[in-house]
């Protein structure tokens, strides 16, 4: 069911995007409520200098394992391995490996060499890769983790507690947002100041939490989540990442759109 009019009437929503945010003011305001920006998705950079070593490292020796989980990650290791003029040696290391992969686009960009993974996700999330990747044996066994913008410590804790052997390769990383932003969000999810956020990749999640976490109050951030503030997550990988720092209360869109993500949320607001 589409809500049009009232719906938000009286609502202040937090935008943490970036991009698009001009399409998401509108549609809040049209629905009658405020919107501002503050963004928390800070800039994604290509590190090809600081993932260069581990990459010539994994074409020279090979791994047990190597998990992908973008494809865009999969796709800028092999231009980098093709820039090093070591593409072949690459593809060929990962024939010998077993292959694990997150979400279709990984999958998808592998069938171009006709790579095929041993396990996929169930849903498009880290846990839904870790469910299936719970009954294979990593005792040991040299693991390379493909990571996009930062750190994903559920999949890294999970491969420890199974004795893998890891070596991350971030061939994009992450630059946190402006401080002073974040800082003002806290200040006003604190006080009671925000109805909603909407937040669109799970990097936005981080941001914020890390940024609590530093200062100390991720507890009472979560608790204003709990109790004033409704967290909207895009998709289900966004929700995965506010889960995983401890807020439950969460508006997901059936379909992965942001448009859709403010139609669930008006939706949300109407049924209370």
């Amino acid at each position: 069911m589409i809500i049009l009019g009232s719906a938000l009437a009286g609502k202040h929503i937090v935008l943490g995007a970036s991009r698009k945010t001009e399409e998401m003011t509108i549609l809040i305001e049209k629905q009658g409520g405020t919107a501002a920006i503050r963004s928390l998705q800070g800039t994604v950079y290509k590190a090809d200098e600081e993932v260069k070593r581990d990459l010539e490292d994994f074409v020279d020796s090979g791994a047990d394992w190597v998990i992908f989980t973008t494809g865009i990650g999969f796709q800028a290791l092999l231009d980098l391995a093709e820039g090093l003029g070591k593409k072949e040696a690459f593809i060929k290391q990962l024939r010998n490996a077993k292959i694990a992969t997150r979400g279709y686009k990984s999958a998808a960009a592998l069938k171009q060499f006709e790579l095929k993974s041993v396990a996929s996700d169930d849903d498009g999330t880290t846990q839904g890769l870790i469910r299936q990747l719970k009954d294979f044996d990593f005792s040991g066994k040299r693991t390379v983790v493909q990571l996009h913008g930062e750190k994903a410590p559920a999949l890294m804790n999970f491969l420890a507690t199974k004795g893998a052997v890891t070596t991350q390769l971030l061939p994009y990383q992450h630059i946190p947002p402006v401080r002073e932003t974040v800082e003002v969000l806290c200040d006003e999810l604190l006080t009671g100041k925000v109805d909603a956020v909407c937040f669109t990749t799970a990097i936005q999640v981080h941001s914020l939490f890390s940024y609590a976490q530093e200062k100390g109050i991720g507890y009472e951030l979560i608790n204003a989540f709990r109790d004033k503030t409704v967290a909207t997550a895009v998709g289900k990988v966004t929700a995965e990442a506010l889960r995983d720092v401890g807020v439950e209360r969460i508006v997901v869109p059936e379909h992965e759109r942001m448009g859709a993500m403010i139609v669930a949320l008006a939706n949300f607001f109407t049924a209370e």
